[in-house]
């Protein structure tokens, strides 16, 4: 696993010590090189032990073996990305920006796979397939996800609701049973009215499963499971792209597991896609 994203998949399992080194090293991987255990150590206000055994939890002999390590992965990546030909011929950028476009979204989506265990995955899978009930949840952006989702599993046969105001959302709860199910999409998940039908929903005996960066958030702490997408960027309207990106591809992947699983479904999916071309061509 690289480093990077190692380092990313156990954040949330660190001490608070821990977790400082590791955003420190996540917002800073392509100036590590400049930086001694000591340096380190300093500009954190810890020990130059504690950069030493954070080195070693992650299984590398000691600090110059991590920062080793994670220089190799940002030089591959800025190899990865760069244009080959000088920037100044437009044809050069174009072909340059689509490639770096290319590259970062294929690191994206194998970033955010390798951050979901695959015992997670199906674990979350047999959940949404045993549901009598799958509720589907977000707001904004990750409102139209979750439509689309929402609507993928109606052709699965499954009885899905799904609103994007709150207001009826709330309401639908009325409705929720034990064994039910809730996919709540938020990005960031830090919005307390997700977080709060969360709660509700599970006091009734539901399951909720979060889908939000994979980061430390309040949504994704209380949920029963997690779903989690690596998109990262310093450039801000790249890192929403690669957000985007992962987060189709971990959907896509999820819906055929679902499909795979079971039969039935699979089944059904085809006769509700034969209706809708039926439905289309009269």
């Amino acid at each position: 696993m690289p480093p990077l994203v190692k380092i990313r998949s156990e954040r949330d399992h660190m001490s608070a010590i821990e977790r400082r080194i590791a955003d420190f090293i996540l917002d800073n991987a392509h100036l590590l090189r400049d930086y001694s255990s000591q340096q380190l150590a300093s500009a954190l206000g810890i020990s130059q032990s504690s950069v030493v055994k954070f080195s070693q939890k992650l299984g590398f002999k000691g600090y110059p073996d991590l920062k080793y390590s994670i220089g190799e992965a940002v030089a591959r990546a800025g190899n990865g990305t760069r244009a080959e030909a000088p920037a100044a011929a437009d044809s050069n950028a174009y072909i340059g920006i689509a490639e770096r476009l290319r590259l970062s979204k294929a690191a994206a989506e194998e970033e955010t796979r390798v951050a979901n265990p695959q015992a997670d995955v199906e674990a979350i899978v047999q959940l949404i397939d045993a549901a009598p009930k799958v509720f589907v949840y977000g707001l904004g952006d990750d409102g139209l996800y979750a439509r689309e989702f929402a609507m993928r599993l109606s052709l699965l046969g499954m009885l899905t609701v799904h609103h994007a105001d709150p207001i009826l959302m709330m309401a639908n709860l009325s409705a929720a049973r034990a064994n039910d199910v809730m996919l709540v999409f938020s990005e960031f998940g830090k919005l307390p009215q997700l977080f709060q039908l969360s709660r509700q929903f599970q006091d009734v005996g539901g399951k909720v499963v979060s889908i939000t960066r994979h980061s430390a958030n309040p949504l994704r702490a209380h949920a029963d499971a997690s779903l989690v997408l690596c998109a990262h960027d310093p450039a801000p309207h790249l890192a929403q792209l690669l957000y985007r990106a992962s987060l189709q591809s971990l959907l896509d992947f999820v819906f055929v597991l679902l499909c795979h699983a079971n039969p039935d479904r699979h089944r059904q999916l085809g006769v509700n896609l034969e209706r809708i071309e039926h439905l289309i061509d009269t």
